[in-house]
């Protein structure tokens, strides 16, 4: 039985860290938004996404669980794919709870994302490490580089961070640094980070 949104909505808040899984399907990408258990291991399945390859207008929904019967947020363009593109973050009822945009001219070396919280603050992520970021852009046979992203407020306070990690399928480790960012917005920045780094 799928959980509620609201149920799965306050059980996400409370987290420190997430860990987020992509599925590889035809036609599709998918993805898993799991809790973190005290030792570090993966536990319950706190949403999933699934983003269709190619499309014009890029549009992602999470739900409670694979089933996809229950929205819990999702993120869309504002207009057909530019480089440039604003995403508007919303709730299982629609209603806006934020957006993040990248930034063209600065992810031409390392990708930049700026990512607004309404009446709280922007973050803005890069690529941690320079050399790995040039590395991925300019040599073909090392685009598979991991790639880890800081989030900062400020210029400097740290926000969450997301870590891929080394395996057979994309797996991210986030960490919320800052108690006051809506753990809905990390979510969906997450996914976006893999589904929309190639735009």
């Amino acid at each position: 039985m799928a959980h509620s949104p609201a149920v799965t909505v306050d059980t996400l808040q409370t987290q420190q860290q997430l860990i987020v899984r992509q599925r590889i399907r035809l036609m599709v990408n998918q993805y898993e938004i799991h809790a973190v258990a005290a030792d570090g291991s993966e536990a319950e399945l706190l949403a999933f996404a699934q983003q269709k390859r190619l499309a014009f207008k890029e549009q992602v929904t999470l739900y409670t669980d694979d089933t996809k019967q229950t929205p819990v947020l999702g993120f869309k363009a504002r207009q057909v794919i530019d480089l440039g593109a604003t995403y508007d973050v919303v709730d299982a009822s629609g209603l806006g709870i934020g957006e993040f945009r990248k930034n063209f001219k600065e992810s031409l070396l390392r990708s930049t994302w700026h990512l607004i919280q309404p009446g709280y603050a922007e973050m803005v992520g890069r690529e941690r490490n320079m050399t790995v970021a040039v590395l991925r852009r300019f040599v073909d046979s090392l685009s598979w580089l991991p790639y880890h992203f800081d989030f900062v407020i400020g210029g400097d306070r740290p926000a969450f961070s997301v870590v891929k990690k080394w395996g057979l399928r994309d797996r991210y480790v986030v960490t919320i640094h800052d108690p006051q960012v809506d753990r809905r917005l990390v979510g969906a920045m997450a996914v976006a980070l893999d589904a929309l780094q190639a735009r």
